[in-house]
């Protein structure tokens, strides 16, 4: 049950390395999430909220509606079947997942110096079946959502520098199935609380500065846990433990600096470009241990050891152009990720690799009050090799079609 508690943490989809999902609105999955010196607009509540202050004095708001599309993941190769000796399978292919995640992005009018906005969206995820073996015996089906409600407010200290910050408060609940010889059901739920910062400072007209930090947030989600031995392959086997159960897993601390610089500034043909470079603190991802309220007796050899996975931190790149053109915006992004995941700890929970991701999305100001928008992303991980002489869990071979694609729609109203 371990082994598939890794993903409890997550909401819906892979679009980052680990488990995290950084573009959470219109604006920031249009430029790969390359948004924060230049965030404008409803959604600067989230993604800078220093930047509040400097925009038009107006309430506004955005909502929108993502879809996420899950290849199934292929592996080609061999393992040993969890918690059966002698027994080494290979082969196996997880299955496509579809899924749709609306946000939420507020901004209120300006009091002075001072702007308050609020945020609710899902800020990591993941999402993956394998039904057949090895993969099966490791991460059965895994359904898992989490909602974060991120309330911030800005100050302006002069008319160049601006700070902001807020709360982070996250919901988690999911269903976690894995067996081999045995078999574990679990459903559980838990809240947890962080926090955000933002720096913005604007020397010029044209060049923007901005650094935010998102801290790092330690789930502990409790629920109901099933252990089944023998396992039937359907649940239905002989039902040893009904009992509760919790497990910590880690949301990783966030650190941005980005530059955006604005040729032709104050034309309504202006052209942005923005740089973002992003370190994510997943190094935070010692082990995985779950905890039983009761003693599960002879099972705690299949079901209660710790589980390493002594996760690296990571650095992001992220590059993103946005094209003023009278009643549209144009926007395009690409970013290069790291995947946190070290050769000798990855499993089928998570066979997260190095990506590539390409965006492109618009809006269209209808007037001054509303402007609708949109955008496409595509996250390409390279294929995965793993050497089974290297890896703790004996893995050797390698995984292949991992890949997600995200597509946003939304509007913004101004009042």
């Amino acid at each position: 049950m371990k082994r598939a508690l890794l993903l409890a943490t997550a909401a819906t989809a892979l679009t980052a390395g680990g488990y995290r999902i950084p573009e959470n609105s219109i604006n920031s999955l249009a430029l790969a999430a390359a948004y924060a010196a230049n965030a404008n607009g409803a959604d600067a509540t989230y993604y800078n909220p220093a930047n509040m202050v400097f925009d038009d004095a107006v309430q506004k708001a955005e909502a929108a509606l993502t879809y996420i599309g899950l290849t199934g993941v292929h592996f080609n190769g061999s393992a040993p079947q969890a918690g059966v000796v002698g027994t080494d399978t290979s082969g196996s292919d997880a299955e496509r997942e579809n899924f749709f995640v609306p946000t939420l992005h507020y901004v209120s009018p300006a009091f002075g110096d001072w702007r308050f906005g609020a945020s609710m969206l899902s800020p990591g995820g993941l999402s993956k079946r394998w039904n057949d073996q090895p993969a099966r015996s490791y991460a059965w089906e895994v359904t898992v959502q989490t909602i974060e409600f991120n309330p911030t407010v800005a100050y302006r200290i002069t008319p160049e520098l601006s700070v902001g910050g807020g709360l982070r408060a996250l919901y988690v609940q999911g269903v976690v199935k894995s067996g081999s010889i045995g078999s574990r059901d679990m459903a559980g739920d838990g809240f947890a609380f962080g926090y955000n910062l933002a720096l913005s400072y604007r020397p010029t007209e044209a060049l923007k500065l901005a650094a935010t930090y998102r801290s790092g947030i330690e789930f502990n989600i409790e629920g109901d846990a099933k252990l089944y031995f023998p396992d039937d392959g359907a649940y239905n086997g002989t039902l040893l433990y009904d009992t509760g159960g919790s497990v910590s897993l880690p949301l990783p601390a966030v650190l941005q600096v980005a530059a955006a610089y604005t040729f032709n500034e104050g034309s309504a043909q202006s052209t942005t470009v923005e740089f973002v470079y992003e370190k994510d603190y997943w190094s935070a991802f010692k082990d995985l241990d779950f905890d039983y309220d009761t003693d599960i007796g002879a099972l705690a050899m299949y079901f209660d050891d710790p589980i390493p996975k002594n996760w690296k931190d990571t650095n992001v790149y992220r590059l993103g152009v946005t094209q003023g053109l009278d009643a549209w915006t144009l926007m395009a992004g690409i970013a290069i990720d790291e995947t946190p995941i070290p050769e000798k700890t990855l499993n089928f929970e998570l066979p997260d690799a190095n990506a590539i991701i390409f965006s492109a999305g618009a809006r269209y100001h209808l007037d001054d009050a509303w402007n609708l928008g949109g955008g496409i992303l595509y996250d390409h991980k390279e294929d995965r090799r793993i050497d089974g002489t290297v890896n703790d869990n004996n893995i050797d071979g390698t995984f292949t079609n991992t890949a997600a694609i995200l597509v946003t729609l939304g509007a913004e109203y101004r009042f």
